[in-house]
Formats: structure tokens, C-alpha cells, sequence
């Protein structure tokens, strides 16, 4: 056993633990429950209490061979919410009554007060030989109480007594006031949430205190699917200490389009992100394409990660331009990884794109492609986390030696070049530009290199073609000048103008015209 692995047995032994097996809660609390720790939940009716408490009692019976015991004061009959759990996975009937056992304990406080309800929690507990214990509805257990003193005294007789046994409980309660009586005595106090943020409706779940261990603090995403509950650390606190550095040799991955990648230096750096941000139809997606194509050729594996156009789609898009789309995905080399738009949780997107990452051949370099950032934006509940957000996502594809294209989208028309994701330019190495410009009552798609770090580059303007023929690059643009700051000029082979070429200062031409209004930005909406 190495010595990392020894320390790590030592630990746990120290610090015995129940895991939730619930996927990242475990994570947010460094590990699981603490074994013969008495916890609080509380959440609001329909945040998901009940289910998290079901959830927690069959995956400790299913994976550490637990003794379950799950008591209820005045809250739905057992023949219902067995009803209600009966269509969730984690739910195992056949746990009952031998592994998880249901009582109700509503008529033991209400006849007998908190003594007739203890000695109830004693005898079952230690018949059950229970290893975990749950009591559902703790508010109608405060409302038979005398005083404050009273159920705190309850909640500390609880605690040595399950404490003693070894077996860990929790608490579950609708919410109420953080500062009440119960929440300083106990070990931890978890919260569900579910509120309306514009819109739509979002389930959160928030550690308040978890004596004797670290925790994630603040507010994390959760969902209530098929398979229970799902929990999204936010993802700029999951990982927030990546690894130093990616240990892989660089190279240059290409678009295997020759005037790009003489423009790149040979193609973008291996492990590196670039941002493509152009307006609609500027040939975003098919540039992204044209770099996983490119890849799979060179026998790379690429995966596309988009939001709005589906997999058929794409395909038929990239066959029309002569880019052999289909092949590669056919074989496996390009997988296309499409998200309906539908309402979706930044940090989930984020997890289901690094997780299946982390499940490929490490050893072979991969390409990504995400269309578009604005994606992400549309998931964000808390806009404002978004900085922080695109950056611990680009960190990690980092250090999986991910080398990523990611679109973002200018609006059509525009007098200046306003990012709309301005924190994107800071957070990646590379920045391509598309852009339409105005000439002569023609649209042209310009292509220019902003931003490229560590690394050579050229400057230069270049013609963006696409057409049935094919993608292609061209020379410098020498149709006009300083299109990046939205004025084009007329250019005369350099030939001196004579009288008759020279414009009347009073009646400018439609052309002039168009190019010193309507081509400032890329144009002028007609």
C-alpha cells in the first residue's frame, strides 16, 4: 500500500463517515455524514426533503448493508409516500421492514409528550438494530412542546442516545428561522430551497454548519429526476485548485484550412482555448466543425458540445460545404453532443461536459468544440457568476489537454464591437473574429486573428468563403481598410485620382454613403 493510500485509510478511520451516495453531495461535504452525528434538514414543502431522506436511507442500505429506521409526526400516511417513491430508481420495496423500517411516532408525542416518544425511539432503535435514523416532520414535535428549553432538551437526549448507538440521524423539518433552538445543538443544518428566480423555478440546497470538517459553502444547484435527487456544486468552487499544470508535449492543431493555419503558426497551441465570436451566419459553426473534421482526420477524437442546432442538422450543413461530417461520426471519432433548448442548470452543463471527457482515452489528443457561450448565459440563474464560471470551465479543460473552439455570438448590426461576453477574451489564449463588411452592394465575411498568446500570429485581414466548393481562407482583404473600426475605403490599385475620379464634396455617392454609415460596425440594417 503506498504511503498516500495508507494516510488516506488512517483518515477515514479516524473520521468515520455515512456517504449519502448521492452524486456530489458527498463532495460538497467532504466525505458524507459523520457516523453517530445528529443533522437538520429543513426546506420548504415541495424542496425535495422527503425524497433526500428515502434517497439517504436506501443507498446506506444498499451500499454500506445499513439498518434503516424512518419515522413520521403528522405528515402524509406511509401508504402514500410509498406511492410516491415506488417511481423513483433508488427505491428498493423489498428493503422493507427488514432493512428500512417506517413508523409513525405522531401518537406516542401527542398522548405521552416527548418522554412517550423517546422511550418509543429507544426500544425501536435498538430492535432495529439501526444504523440510521430519520425523524420526518420535527415541527409537529416543537408544537407539543412546554417551552424552548423543552425540545432543546428533547434534541440533546436524541443526541447522546443515537450517538451512543452509533447510528447517525437526521432531522428533517418545513424551514424555519435558522437561529431555532434545535439548529445549535445539532451536528449540521442542510437547507432546501425552492424559490422563483424571474421565471423560473430553482431548487437550491445550502450548508449552514457541519461541525468537525469542511464543507462547500454557499448555494448549489439541485434537480429532481428519475433517479432521485442530483446536486451541481457550483462549478467555480468545485474546482477551484486545479492541477498546476498539464503534463503533455504541445503541439499545433490545425483547421486544415492552409491560409488560417499559416495565419495561426501552424494551428492553435494543444490544450488551449479559443473564443470564435462572430455575428449570426458569419460561419462560426463551420469553422468549429471544420476543426474537429480536421482532427478526426488526423485520427484525433472530437466532440461537439452545442445548444441549438441538432446533430441531422449539422450533418446536412457540413455535407453541403463538402466537409465529411458524417463519416467521422459514423466511426466514432467525432461524437456530437446536442442540448435542446430547454431550461438547464449552468453547473449541471458544465459537469456533463467535463465528466464525459474525463471518460475518454486520456492517452489520444481531443478537440472540442463548444457552439456557442451564450448557452451557458441562457442556464445562468445568478448572471453575475458567469466570469468566474467560464473560468474554472477553461481551466479544466486545461488540464485534461483539451484543446477547445468556443463560439459566442455579436449581434448582426452594430456600430461598435461589444462583446457580450466580455469576461470570454480575458479567459482564453486565442480570439478569431468574423465579421460581414459592405462593399460595392456586396456582403464579404472578414476573418482576422484578435488575440493569440505565447505565440506568433498574423495580423492580417483576411477573406472568410464559403460555398458548395468548400471553406476557404483567402489573401488580405485589399477591398478595405480598418474594417475593424467600422470604416471601409474604396482602394485605387494606388493610381492617383483624377478630377473626373474625385467625389463632389456636396453629393457624396450611395457608396461613400453606405460605407461611412451603414459599413461602420459591419454594416447597416436595411
Amino acid at each position: 500500500m503506498s504511503e498516500s493510500e495508507t494516510e488516506g485509510t488512517d483518515k477515514a478511520a479516524r473520521d468515520p463517515r455515512i456517504q449519502s451516495g448521492i452524486p456530489r453531495l458527498d463532495f460538497i461535504l467532504k466525505g458524507g455524514l459523520k457516523l453517530g452525528g445528529i443533522y437538520a434538514l429543513m426546506g420548504p414543502p415541495g424542496s425535495g426533503k422527503t425524497i433526500l431522506a428515502n434517497q439517504l436511507c436506501c443507498n446506506h442500505i444498499q451500499k454500506q448493508e445499513g439498518r434503516c429506521v424512518y419515522m413520521t409526526l403528522l405528515i402524509e400516511s406511509h401508504a402514500k409516500m410509498l406511492s410516491h417513491l415506488s417511481t423513483l430508481s433508488f427505491f428498493k420495496p423489498e428493503f422493507i421492514p427488514e432493512r428500512l423500517y417506517y413508523i409513525s411516532g405522531y401518537q406516542q408525542v401527542r398522548e405521552g409528550g416527548f418522554s412517550g416518544l423517546m422511550e418509543l425511539i429507544r426500544r425501536t432503535l435498538r430492535d432495529r438494530q439501526a444504523t440510521f435514523f430519520v425523524i420526518d416532520g420535527m415541527e409537529s414535535a416543537e408544537q407539543f412542546s412546554t417551552s424552548p428549553q423543552a425540545y432543546r432538551e428533547f434534541v440533546h437526549g436524541l443526541q447522546a442516545f443515537t450517538n451512543l448507538l452509533g447510528c447517525t440521524t437526521l432531522l428533517v423539518s418545513n424551514v424555519r428561522e435558522r437561529t431555532h433552538v434545535e439548529n445549535a445543538v445539532v451536528d449540521g443544518v442542510i437547507e432546501l430551497s425552492d424559490k422563483l428566480v424571474g421565471p423560473r423555478a430553482v431548487r437550491e440546497l445550502t450548508v449552514h454548519k457541519f461541525r468537525g470538517s469542511d464543507y462547500l459553502r454557499g448555494r448549489h444547484e439541485v434537480e429532481i429526476t428519475g433517479d432521485g435527487l442530483a446536486i451541481h456544486p457550483r462549478t467555480e468552487i468545485q474546482f477551484a485548485r486545479p492541477p498546476e499544470q498539464a503534463h503533455e508535449q504541445r503541439i499545433r492543431m490545425g483547421f486544415g484550412l492552409k491560409r488560417l493555419d499559416e495565419m495561426l503558426d501552424g494551428g492553435l497551441p494543444s490544450g488551449s482555448t479559443t473564443a470564435l465570436i462572430g455575428a449570426p451566419g458569419t460561419g462560426k459553426t463551420l469553422l468549429g466543425l471544420c476543426f474537429l473534421v480536421e482532427g478526426a482526420r488526423q485520427g484525433q477524437h472530437g466532440t461537439y458540445f452545442g445548444f441549438y442546432e441538432p446533430p441531422p442538422r449539422l450533418i446536412e450543413k457540413a455535407e453541403d460545404v463538402g466537409l465529411p461530417l458524417n463519416r467521422y461520426v459514423k466511426d466514432g471519432r467525432i461524437e456530437l453532443v446536442w442540448q435542446p433548448p430547454l431550461e438547464h442548470f449552468m453547473d449541471s452543463l458544465a459537469e456533463q461536459l467535463l465528466e464525459k471527457l474525463r471518460a475518454e482515452d486520456k492517452k489520444e489528443r481531443r478537440r472540442l468544440f463548444i457552439d456557442g457561450a451564450e448557452g451557458f448565459r441562457a442556464a445562468a440563474v445568478y448572471p453575475d457568476r458567469v466570469p468566474r464560471f467560464l473560468s474554472a470551465l477553461t481551466n479544466q479543460l486545461r488540464m485534461q489537454d483539451v484543446t477547445t473552439v468556443m463560439t459566442d455570438e455579436l449581434e448582426l448590426f452594430q456600430p461598435e464591437l461589444n462583446l457580450p461576453t466580455p469576461e470570454l477574451a480575458n479567459v482564453v489564449e486565442s480570439v478569431l473574429l468574423l465579421r460581414y463588411v459592405e462593399l460595392r452592394s456586396q456582403i464579404y465575411r472578414l476573418l482576422s486573428i484578435m488575440k493569440m498568446r505565447e505565440s506568433r500570429y498574423d495580423t492580417s485581414l483576411r477573406e472568410f468563403r464559403i460555398s458548395r466548393e468548400g471553406i476557404d481562407v483567402a489573401d488580405s482583404f485589399e477591398s478595405a481598410e480598418a474594417i475593424l473600426s467600422g470604416h471601409g475605403r474604396i482602394r485605387n490599385g494606388g493610381k492617383k485620382k483624377t478630377k473626373a475620379e474625385k467625389p463632389r464634396k456636396k453629393k457624396p455617392g450611395v457608396l461613400k454613403k453606405m460605407l461611412g454609415r451603414g459599413g461602420r460596425g459591419g454594416g447597416r440594417e436595411r
